[in-house]
């Protein structure tokens, strides 16, 4: 890693070269319609996940990172390789690719999870790791959504942070931040985690959840589903479940079709071409689909005794 300045010079500097910026509007060009509801999980062997993500027209991505010299973040196996940093295979050409479609193009923001992985979890380690990826991103400021004090206002691109014991400590330290915290349904109505530090409630499935969709899902388990992505929205937050039973596709499908029709908002799988597909044949029904279709749509005007937004529901 540079220091500051080679920093901020070097990512202004890849995003404006016009070959990366033409890649990430070709790629946006070539995806179908945008599934706010997908999102994909790369795997550690993957060095360079985010084209396919673009094309298949996935909202989002976790990709795991692995703290290296200097404080840069490296993708793949291995020891760290200077060319498969985080800054140059996922940051540089997602933000020339949001900076290319207008910042936000009226819909939720695509949703980046930098996950923290590897033998490196020495605290100095990380933190340093921390601020180097805190500064990339305020040189994009613009694009990302951003929390000042406890007002979130989303942006093009959505930036969540795990894999550090104490980062909400870290992001509650800062007024302003561009990184956000991710949550389990633990932090539902905790004062030490507001949705502004994390909106976004994320857990694996295995966890509270037996079913493999290979039989028709038990009633227990469908109304505890319920009950959980109904206490998170009513808490300003929106859901992710990741971590599906590994087995035949028809299974995780019925999976998949059990978690919409619960409103779950985010739907996290390895398997990016089948859930792409599935959410195109079986559009999501949580408010983030809802939000989406909302602003879409044009209507002459709003109701005068409707209620009024909460800016701290919209996803971010």
């Amino acid at each position: 890693m540079k220091d500051g300045l080679l920093i901020a010079g070097g990512v202004a500097g890849a995003v404006g070269v016009a070959g990366l910026i033409a890649a990430g509007l070709s790629l946006s060009r070539r995806g179908g319609s945008y599934l706010a509801a997908g999102h994909a999980l790369a795997r550690p062997d993957d060095v360079d996940p985010l084209p396919r993500v673009l094309r298949r027209g996935l909202g989002g991505l976790t990709v795991p990172v692995t703290p290296g010299p200097r404080g840069e973040l490296f993708l793949g196996p291995g020891a760290p390789q200077p060319g498969r940093t985080l800054r140059r295979l996922v940051l540089t050409p997602l933000l020339a690719r949001a900076r290319g479609q207008g910042g936000r193009p009226g819909r939720p923001p695509f949703r980046l999870v930098v996950e923290f992985t590897g033998a490196v979890r020495d605290a100095d380690t990380l933190l340093r790791a921390y601020r180097i990826l805190d500064q990339q991103l305020r040189d994009h400021a613009g694009l990302l959504s951003r929390c000042t004090e406890d007002d979130v206002t989303p942006g093009a691109v959505t930036v969540s942070v795990s894999g550090i014991v104490d980062v909400r400590g870290l992001l509650a330290a800062q007024a302003e931040r561009y990184l956000f915290a991710e949550g389990s349904f633990d932090d539902i109505g905790s004062r030490s985690a507001p949705a502004g530090l994390v909106p976004m409630i994320s857990e694996p499935w295995s966890r509270r959840f037996g079913w493999d969709g290979l039989e028709p899902i038990p009633a227990e388990e469908r109304h505890l589903l319920h009950a959980l992505v109904r206490s998170a929205h009513d808490d300003g937050r929106t859901v992710c479940v990741s971590g599906l039973p590994e087995g035949p596709r028809r299974a995780r499908a019925a999976v998949w079709t059990e978690l919409s029709a619960a409103g779950v908002d985010v739907i996290a799988d390895h398997d990016q071409r089948g859930l792409a597909r599935h959410l195109r044949r079986h559009p999501a029904l949580g408010p983030m689909a809802q939000a989406q279709t909302a602003r879409s749509a044009r209507r002459p005007s709003p109701r005068p005794n409707g209620p009024r937004p909460d800016r701290r529901r919209e996803p971010v």
